[in-house]
């Protein structure tokens, strides 16, 4: 079933894209939850005439990331947990704690843009990533301190 996707998927296309997908997949997920609209003559006109709005607001979204992910580069974000005397964490660092913290500094970054592969459970320092829109990645230090 074609498709035209209103929102980046990842692993699937960006916004505005005609892309072929299960009909399963089209019923009962993307269209439910707007991700997606079906490919109907109608709507793939409709689709051109927006297609130029869109193109000059993802330039927008993309300088505007891009800025963002100069400010990211440089910030070191630091926490205090409690730890044992192997220096494992009493629980773990998640992306949505990293979120937080990053929502205090001022970044409104959501959770599931911030790729940790799992959970930070040691001290000391490490180097997360940010996938922003349209591609633009940036990187930010973390360092996890204990609790005094």
């Amino acid at each position: 079933m074609q498709i035209i996707l209103q929102e980046d998927i990842e692993k699937l296309g960006t916004r505005g894209q005609v892309v072929e997908v299960a009909a399963g997949y089209a019923r009962n997920y993307l269209l439910p939850h707007k991700l997606a609209l079906e490919a109907s003559p109608a709507n793939i006109k409709r689709l051109e005439k927006i297609r130029i709005t869109l193109s000059k607001r993802t330039a927008t979204e993309k300088e505007a990331a891009e800025q963002q992910a100069a400010l990211l580069n440089s910030v070191t974000v630091k926490l205090a947990r409690k730890a044992g005397e192997n220096d494992q964490l009493f629980g773990s660092v998640t992306s949505a704690d990293l979120a937080e913290t990053l929502a205090a500094q001022g970044f409104q970054i959501d959770k599931r843009r911030i790729a940790l592969d799992e959970p930070i459970k040691i001290l000391g320092e490490s180097v997360v990533t940010v996938k922003l829109v349209h591609g633009v990645t940036a990187q930010f230090k973390v360092v996890i301190e204990r609790e005094a």
